[in-house]
């Protein structure tokens, strides 16, 4: 599939797109890693500069600079912070960050859905291993507790991720070990998505902050959901759905895909990544 050319990674690109607010949640953010490391986004809010959002990323199967769903992919992924059991083997690894707009506000509710490679660099296709999605709290964090993704052929070590902030499209990207070998030769390796990463005696933690493509401006016409001017149906903020239930909504049926609670602003039209219409 031909790549998006609007939303490439560029080497000339710095990294302090990736770094804007640290003082209203400093109490609250995951402590930053000493010696350096990957800028976080929560780190620049003094600068008071918007940053540059994370870019979208085209669903395509080739090699390419953007950041692409791969093929194992999967739909209504159980809604769950930690993907291991106490028995599950592999390094245990907690990723841990925020979900910022332009202005360096964080946004509560975006839907964050992860899927990886088991400890051996094997995807789950029959089942749900290795796969879940959460949403961020009030602060606009997240903490995904998981194992450290395996190798396979032709790929780096990584973790996959779409991200939908209410009334926003999806964002589909991939996360990054630092000092891997196979970064160097992995064609989809991208510096920008490289994750702090730690020891933390026999496990791992790590810290990400994502940036969507949200101007966070109440006067922005865009920021609005854009759902339809006629409301009502079955559909109704409070209530827990399960993959496959069905609801009206603006004079039209919805199916769910993903098992959550729905919340004000994830109205059917403006959540793909959970209901399908038809």
């Amino acid at each position: 599939m031909t790549p998006d050319p609007t939303d490439r990674f560029s080497a000339d690109r710095p990294i302090s797109r990736k770094s804007l607010l640290k003082a209203a949640l400093v109490a609250t953010a995951v402590p930053l890693f000493a010696g350096g490391g990957v800028a976080l986004a929560r780190d620049a809010g003094s600068t008071g500069r918007p940053l540059a959002p994370t870019p979208d990323c085209d669903d395509g199967d080739g090699p390419t600079h953007d950041q692409i769903e791969g093929p194992y992919f999967k739909p209504d992924s159980p809604l769950r912070t930690s993907l291991v059991t106490a028995g599950t083997p592999g390094v245990r690894l907690t990723v841990s960050g925020y979900v910022f707009g332009r202005a360096c506000k964080p946004v509560p509710g975006v839907l964050l859905d992860f899927w990886q490679a088991d400890a051996d660099g094997a995807y789950d296709m029959s089942g749900f291993a290795f796969r879940g999605h959460q949403f961020t709290d009030q602060s606009g964090a997240f903490t995904l507790t998981t194992v450290v993704a395996g190798l396979y052929p032709g790929r780096t070590r990584h973790i996959h991720v779409k991200a939908q902030a209410p009334g926003s499209g999806i964002l589909t990207t991939q996360l990054y070990f630092p000092n891997e070998p196979r970064n160097s030769t992995d064609s989809l390796y991208d510096p920008a998505l490289l994750m702090n990463v730690r020891d933390a005696g026999s496990a791992k933690e790590g810290t990400f902050d994502f940036v969507l493509d949200l101007a966070q401006d109440p006067t922005d016409p865009t920021d609005q959901p854009t759902g339809p001017t006629e409301q009502g149906g079955s559909w109704a903020a409070g209530t827990l759905y399960n993959a496959g239930d069905r609801v009206t909504y603006g004079g039209g049926g919805y199916r769910c895909l993903q098992a959550h609670t729905a919340l004000t602003g994830w109205e059917p039209p403006n959540v793909p990544a959970l209901w399908e219409r038809g």
